[in-house]
């Protein structure tokens, strides 16, 4: 009998220990953003320090979400510093004319409907929701679950929310808990299609 026990506290814990530990590392692919990309550099030299300088909203609307290559170009017809980032901006997606391929840290999954204008309009500002990300002056590695396909930062760092971080994903229950604290009642389809 104490074998038995024995044998099921260590198959358990080593089922634990994989499934905590080790299946986050298998679920998640990671890869680099195209191009290297410095917000606060970007701040800093350009004066662009607000997020709508460069992130906008169409006429409808709507969230464009990463900046047209026009947006870039203005800046960047031509090589304005030394670093290799902007060697490859230029080179391969300015004079061509194509978009960067960008790897969207924020996609949210199909089936759920968000407007940044009702956000926006209402007062809330960017940092509530993606924290000080304009104040980061090196690009995150992009992780996409192997299953879903969208970014790890639907999740945050911790599936398990135990060692959650400020601004670390974005859950339903964080927008849930963003409205209660706002009194504002959304029912299932106000997110939901």
């Amino acid at each position: 009998m104490r074998r038995t026990l024995l044998a099921f506290g260590l198959g358990f814990l080593v089922a634990m220990f994989g499934g905590w530990f080790l299946f986050p590392r298998v679920l998640y692919s990671r890869h680099s953003q195209p191009v290297e990309f410095r917000h606060k550099t970007h701040g800093e030299k350009s004066g662009l320090a607000q997020c709508d300088s460069c992130h906008t909203l169409t006429s409808d609307g709507q969230f464009n979400g990463l900046p047209h290559m026009e947006i870039c170009a203005g800046c960047h017809s031509d090589k304005l510093g030394t670093s290799p980032a902007e060697a490859i901006l230029v080179d391969s997606y300015i004079k061509s004319g194509r978009e960067t391929p960008w790897l969207l840290y924020a996609r949210q999954p199909a089936n759920v409907w968000f407007s940044h204008a009702i956000h926006t309009q209402r007062g809330l500002a960017c940092t509530e929701c993606h924290g000080n990300y304009g104040e980061s002056d090196q690009t995150r590695m992009y992780e996409q679950n192997r299953i879903s396909g969208y970014s790890r930062d639907i999740w945050g760092r911790s599936i398990s929310r135990l060692r959650r971080a400020p601004h670390d994903g974005m859950k339903m229950s964080d927008c849930e808990a963003c409205h209660k604290r706002r009194k504002v009642a959304v029912g299932c389809l106000g997110c939901h299609r």
